[in-house]
C-alpha cells in the first residue's frame, strides 16, 4: 500500500494561514492535480479540521477522517470517521483492495503518518505565496530524507515536486520503534 502525501505549499513552507483556512489560494492547476491523484487513488485520509474546512466529502473517493471525537457519524456513504491509528487504517485499506491512499492533512495528520513510517511519496505544489505565519507540514520534528522523481511546472505559476521517502529519521518520536 501506497501511502502519498499530496499537498499544497507557499514558498516558505505553509499549508495555510491556520487550521481553518480554505484551500482556496492553491489555484485551478493544483485543484485539477489533486482531483485527478485522488481519484486515480480512490481514498483519502485527512483530520477532521481539514475536513470541516471542506464541509463534504469529495466525491468519486472513498473520504476517511481521523478524529478523537467518537460521536461524529457519517450522512454520506463515501465518507467514514475514524479513530484508528494509522497502521491500523492502512492495513484496513489494503485489506478492501486499495493499493495507493492520499494523505490530504493538516499538519497533525500529516505527523501521525510520519512518525508512524508509513509515508511512501511526497508530493508538493508549490505556489508563488508567503503567508509569513500559519501551518507548517508536520505539526512536530521530522525528519526524512527524500529523493526527487518528478519536477513539472502546473500552469504559469506552480511547480509540482514529487519525492520518494528514503529514510524517516524521528528522534525521540513516541511512536518510532
Amino acid at each position: 500500500m501506497k501511502v502519498i502525501l499530496l499537498m499544497a505549499l507557499t514558498v516558505d513552507g505553509k499549508i495555510g494561514r491556520s487550521a481553518d483556512h480554505f484551500p482556496d489560494w492553491t489555484g485551478s492547476e493544483d485543484k485539477r492535480m489533486f482531483k485527478s491523484v485522488t481519484q486515480r487513488a480512490g481514498a483519502v485520509i485527512m483530520g477532521s479540521r481539514t475536513f470541516d474546512t471542506i464541509g463534504k466529502p469529495l466525491p468519486g473517493r472513498k473520504n476517511i477522517v481521523l478524529t478523537r471525537n467518537k460521536a461524529r457519524v457519517s450522512q454520506w456513504e463515501n465518507l467514514k470517521f475514524t479513530d484508528q491509528t494509522p497502521h491500523d487504517l492502512v492495513a484496513d485499506l489494503k485489506a478492501d483492495g486499495f493499493s495507493e491512499v492520499v494523505l490530504a492533512g493538516g499538519a497533525t495528520i500529516n505527523y501521525l503518518f510520519a512518525t508512524a513510517g508509513l509515508i511512501d511519496e511526497i508530493h508538493v505544489t508549490f505556489t508563488p505565496l508567503i503567508f509569513g505565519t500559519g501551518l507548517p507540514l508536520f505539526s512536530g520534528q521530522v525528519s526524512m530524507a527524500l529523493e526527487l522523481m518528478k519536477m513539472q511546472r502546473l500552469g504559469d505559476h506552480q511547480i509540482l515536486a514529487q519525492y520518494r521517502v528514503m529514510r524517516i529519521d524521528v528522534p525521540d518520536s513516541p511512536n518510532r520503534s
